[in-house]
């Protein structure tokens, strides 16, 4: 991809205004500086979470017409969520390319829109984080212990969070 290419630029564009003015809750930057297009986020568990001062690492991979299409967002931390495949790979509405849910579960209006930028996508993580949806999980099973064993959920999110704390 060249490096004057939009979306080369775009992203260099939020990456020099992340590091210019950090944002609360995580940090971001290249896994490789001599790719824009793959970025290291780590994002740090939301105060009065289940998740709270836990330390999680992600990878968002941005294609090459970014901002029209979304990028994708995985885990490589361990992770127990409704919303998270096994995988690590993360499932909101704003990472879900535009237009009409063939499923008929989100909104146009909820879906990816070139308006966001790494913040907002990040910010919409956290978010998650704080509030599963468990109605259209990618993680049954943790949707599963979410709705029905509240306790169990709590004790493998707490033990997730004390791993991550020890991995920094």
């Amino acid at each position: 991809m060249a490096a004057s290419s939009p979306a080369c630029l775009l992203l260099q564009k939020q990456l020099r205004d992340l590091m210019k003015n950090p944002v609360d809750g995580f940090s971001a930057g290249l896994v490789d500086d001599s790719n824009v297009f793959e970025w290291n986020v780590t994002i740090i568990g939301p105060p009065d979470t289940l998740y709270d001062s836990g330390f999680f690492n992600a990878i968002m991979s941005f294609p090459p017409n970014y901002p029209n299409s979304p990028p994708s967002v995985r885990f490589t931390s361990e992770m127990w969520h409704p919303n998270v495949y096994p995988d690590g790979r993360v499932c909101i509405s704003i990472l879900h390319p535009p237009g009409e849910d063939p499923n008929g579960y989100e909104l146009p209006s909820e879906r990816w829109t070139p308006i966001h930028t790494v913040e907002s996508i990040v910010l919409s993580i956290i978010s998650m984080l704080s509030s599963p949806n468990d109605e259209s999980p990618a993680n049954v099973e943790a949707a599963k212990e979410w709705r029905e064993n509240r306790d169990m959920f709590k004790k493998k999110v707490g033990r997730i969070v004390r791993r991550s704390q020890e991995m920094m």
